[in-house]
């Protein structure tokens, strides 16, 4: 794991280790009451998602709503960039849909930190691999 060097690293980085820990009130309290997320795509979590309860519950929540709850969700953090209040990060993450389909994307974020919580969010993804593995699978 990626030794933080700044508060704002550290606070990203906790997110992200809760994240992959199953830690639901630290990746909760990781965020501002008024922060955002952005997320492209038509997705059912694309859009702009504004208020912690809205990117926990409703973004992060859709998102794992279209995963097997049985199979494990891998993400794992290969690069962090930072300076001032933001933190760049790069991630993989790899699951199964619950339709079977192999899920492994590659992610990076800006992420603006502000009073020791994530403010902003603005993700990019491969959206359209989201989509090839929401498909049925071909038989």
């Amino acid at each position: 794991m990626h030794t933080p060097r700044t508060e704002a690293e550290k606070v990203v980085l906790r997110y992200f280790d809760a994240l992959a820990g199953g830690k639901d009130e630290i990746v909760r309290d990781s965020f501002a009451e008024d922060a955002t997320w952005w997320y492209p795509g038509e997705l059912p979590m694309s859009g702009t998602w504004h208020g912690r309860e809205q990117i926990v519950d409703g973004f992060l929540g859709a998102a794992y709503h279209l995963l097997d709850p049985e199979r494990e969700v891998f993400i794992e953090v290969t690069e962090v960039i930072a300076t001032g209040p933001h933190v760049i990060v790069e991630w993989t993450s790899r699951a199964t849909v619950k339709n079977g389909n192999p899920y492994d994307n590659r992610n990076i974020a800006v992420f603006v930190v502000r009073d020791g919580r994530i403010a902003e969010a603005r993700e990019y993804a491969d959206t359209q691999h989201w989509e090839h593995a929401l498909r049925t699978p071909q038989s």
